[in-house]
């Protein structure tokens, strides 16, 4: 699954979705969605314009981490 590090990230500049919001012109929602995980996917501008704004690479907003198996595979 991928695991988005935004909520590390804004923490670590001391900044909230509202001034990424702001800043960029973004949707609250997309980024809503995105802070809490809720987010299916995501379109290449979006991501575009964090990298530029929070001044990241891709690598930076997201991780990898293997899909947890079911226990009934067990």
């Amino acid at each position: 699954m991928i695991v988005s590090k935004l909520p590390v990230i804004l923490a670590e500049k001391k900044l909230r979705v509202a001034d990424v919001v702001r800043a960029t012109g973004m949707s609250k929602s997309t980024l809503h969605k995105l802070y809490n995980e809720e987010s299916s996917r995501i379109d290449f501008n979006t991501i575009d314009q964090l990298c530029e704004f929070l001044d990241v690479q891709v690598g930076d907003l997201f991780i990898y981490t293997p899909n947890p198996k079911d226990d009934e595979e067990s």
